[in-house]
């Protein structure tokens, strides 16, 4: 003969405030490993110090577009100008760089790997030209293999690592301007020094004025 022991409603008043606290954490955990295990992240925004933005670097170009949807996800409220009189702060590319050169050569002659090369330096200022991010140089290598017999295939694989590289190097343009860094220098900007031979800086260009990356041989 078995016995059953029920349990009534009011008996669960008997459990510790300390126990349901550790259950509710317990099921908190378990809900946020179950969402990372499904590939879900909660993702924060680093907003920048400034509502508006100049940038010389066309919105026409691939680069410059992705670079601006990048720092607009990062910072909803930042506003981009064409004009940089209208600007709290001002992002100067100084130079894009796109080059490659042959890292080993068969007994023919021909190119068996090259090194893929980008490199983009650029420098923030606010509306006087004080220096929030002094000039900095960020670079992307990779070693990418050729076969000349089938150069179709390998000049579009090489531009679909280009376009990769250029990604990342978006990213890392835009952790750069969200920085702690860079908020604290914009607070504090008085304190910044000035860059005394500032680049001419033209509205935006459109797309007939875009600036193409250089390409260089080696």
């Amino acid at each position: 003969m078995h016995s059953t022991i029920r349990v009534s409603p009011a008996s669960s008043s008997f459990i510790p405030d300390s126990f349901r606290r550790w259950l509710r954490s317990l099921l908190c955990l378990g809900l946020a490993l179950a969402v990372a295990g499904c590939g879900f992240q909660l993702k924060g925004t680093s907003p920048l110090p400034f509502e508006t933005l100049y940038t010389n670097i066309p919105d026409s170009s691939e680069f410059g577009a992705q670079l601006r949807r990048a720092i607009l996800a990062a910072s909803p409220d930042t506003r981009f100008v064409s004009d940089p009189q209208d600007a709290q702060a001002k992002l100067v590319q100084l130079a894009n760089r796109q080059f490659q050169r042959e890292l080993s050569i068969d007994a023919q002659g021909q190119v068996e790997e090259y090194e893929l090369n980008l490199e983009f330096v650029f420098q923030l200022t606010d509306d006087k030209n004080r220096l929030l991010l002094p000039p900095t140089t960020l670079r992307s290598t990779r070693d990418m293999p050729y076969d000349p017999n089938s150069v179709q295939a390998k000049q579009g694989e090489i531009a679909t690592v280009y376009r990769n590289m250029r990604r990342g190097l978006i990213d890392r343009i835009v952790r750069r301007l969200t920085s702690p860094e860079v908020t604290e220098a914009y607070l504090d900007r008085d304190a910044q020094p000035i860059d005394e031979n500032p680049p001419e800086m033209p509205p935006t260009p459109s797309s007939s004025q875009e600036l193409d990356l250089q390409e260089i041989e080696p």
